[in-house]
């Protein structure tokens, strides 16, 4: 199945158009391929089954291993930040159940996610083998290290924090780049885009504050 194949004919339709009129454009997502993919991709797929009648709510939810699905206005606005066209390499850190990262795919030419926690990228692949995206490629690994052999990345978005980007996701962005990261400490985080000019000159943006869980080495 395609990239552009889910269908709308299903039982949370309406509470997946209400989540995009009430969340997200009351909240000034403009982007409207953004509000198109987040109207098509079935997020109570990805939800624990105790939690199916929140799906559509405007709040992040657990999925197991202390990791959580952000909620869908997070999801959009940080999709909505990277400016994604139909070309470009995305590499996601932190695949969780996957959500984020079919939002991403419906977007994008191609999407790169790694995930750490092994039942976490178990859970994250079988959700997104139920709604058939063609154009994702993941793997079971260290985040912070990214993926080289795949690099360099038209957007990076890492749904984890830290107190820095990483100095290997760095590297890893192509001149003309955006990368996207909540950054500050267990107290606090701010949601921060920054972009590559085609020169490798940085710049950074903050965006709003927000709550993640944090990034961390290694595989678990």
């Amino acid at each position: 199945m395609g990239k552009n194949n889910l269908s709308l004919t299903d039982e949370y339709r309406r509470p997946r158009e209400r989540m995009v009129d009430e969340q997200l454009v009351t909240r000034n997502i403009k982007d409207l391929k953004v509000l198109e993919a987040m109207r098509t991709v079935p997020r109570h797929l990805f939800v624990e089954d105790a939690f199916l009648v929140r799906a559509y709510q405007d709040s992040p939810l657990p999925i197991g291993h202390g990791q959580t699905i952000s909620q869908p206005y997070i999801v959009a606005l940080m999709t909505e930040a990277l400016e994604l066209g139909p070309q470009d390499r995305v590499l996601e850190i932190g695949l969780g159940c996957g959500y984020q990262t079919a939002i991403l795919a419906k977007l994008a030419g191609k999407v790169y996610a790694i995930e750490r926690i092994a039942a976490l990228f178990e859970k994250g692949r079988a959700n997104l083998m139920k709604i058939g995206m063609d154009n994702i490629v993941l793997k079971l690994g260290d985040g912070r290290l990214g993926w080289p052999q795949e690099a360099p990345f038209d957007a990076i978005l890492v749904a984890a924090y830290g107190i820095s980007v990483p100095e290997r996701l760095r590297e890893q962005l192509a001149p003309g780049g955006r990368l996207i990261m909540p950054v500050g400490d267990s107290q606090g985080q701010q949601l921060i885009l920054y972009r590559r000019d085609p020169r490798g000159m940085v710049t950074s943006q903050v965006l709003v504050g927000c709550r993640f869980v944090p990034l961390v080495e290694g595989t678990g």
